[in-house]
């Protein structure tokens, strides 16, 4: 299923991580680990943040995913189904059917 993942960071456990050149590392690994289809850097509220949209089979991935992020970035995470075009549409047909 499609999900999307936003995580925001404590700011400073994020700030030490950068001073030490481990911040790009954890995100690699992260983002090795899910191959996301899109991938997103941004600020949010002041804190540095990402969103992530990639595949999840099984909802025992969710440990794995977000231990990284939540130990080493002290980050709040948002994870939730989500939909492309395609996927819209798809389920808007469906609907129609079960009028």
């Amino acid at each position: 299923m499609r999900m999307m993942l936003r995580a925001t960071m404590d700011t400073q456990k994020a700030n030490e991580l950068v001073k030490r050149g481990e911040v790009a590392d954890i995100l690699k690994s992260v983002i090795d680990r899910l191959n996301p289809e899109a991938t997103y850097f941004a600020g949010n509220q002041g804190r540095r943040s990402c969103v992530l949209v990639f595949d999840m089979e099984d909802s025992a991935q969710l440990p794995a995913i977000c231990e990284p992020l939540f130990q080493h970035m002290g980050a709040d995470i948002t994870i939730e189904p989500c939909m492309n075009l395609e996927d819209l549409q798809r389920g808007l047909a469906a609907s129609q059917g079960n009028r």
